[in-house]
């Protein structure tokens, strides 16, 4: 019998422990880092908030220099070295992936450490782009002792391998 693909992705913060929470896959349940203020309905540019809401997954960017082509039912890319997120609320490509240069405000995604080694772009204020609403909501890897993100959500590397090839391609995290 095959296995039943999973839409749904729940994520919530641990009680008294706002930038650490659990990612719920199925019946799999994963630690995660969260942003620096927590979970947040009011979602800002830079304020470090992981926003409470329902994202759709866009895509999925893997470093092809140093692991083979994620399994996942989502669009798939490699990261070029001159890939980039706009983060500049002022530029006319705030929230898109960029080539780098120009611009100074803008998140390199080829990083010498492995936390972007495979990177789910999650749909955040991009169906329209609002302007300070906040950029780049990235579903990606933890750092050791899960420390607290930008505003991402992030889960041990090796984890990926476990959940993108059980995910629908039109699943969705609800992050509450």
């Amino acid at each position: 019998m095959a296995k039943r693909l999973i839409s749904r992705i729940f994520v919530h913060a641990l009680p008294g422990r706002p930038t650490r929470g659990m990612v719920h896959v199925g019946l799999a349940a994963f630690p995660c880092a969260l942003g620096r203020a927590g979970i947040r309905s009011a979602k800002r540019e830079g304020d470090g908030a992981t926003p409470r809401a329902s994202l759709p997954l866009r895509r999925v960017f893997y470093r092809h220099d140093r692991l083979v082509k994620p399994a996942s039912r989502q669009a798939t890319r490699a990261i070029r070295p001159d890939d980039a997120w706009c983060d500049d609320a002022a530029d006319r490509r705030y929230n898109r992936l960029i080539k780098r240069p120009p611009g100074s405000a803008e998140e390199c995604l080829t990083r010498a450490d492995h936390l972007y080694d495979v990177i789910v772009e999650l749909g955040w204020n991009d169906h329209p782009v609002r302007r300070h609403r906040g950029s780049a909501i990235f579903w990606h890897g933890a750092r050791d002792g899960f420390t607290a993100t930008a505003g991402c959500v992030a889960i041990r590397r090796e984890v990926f391998a476990k959940i993108l090839p059980r995910l629908a391609r039109d699943a969705v995290m609800v992050i509450r």
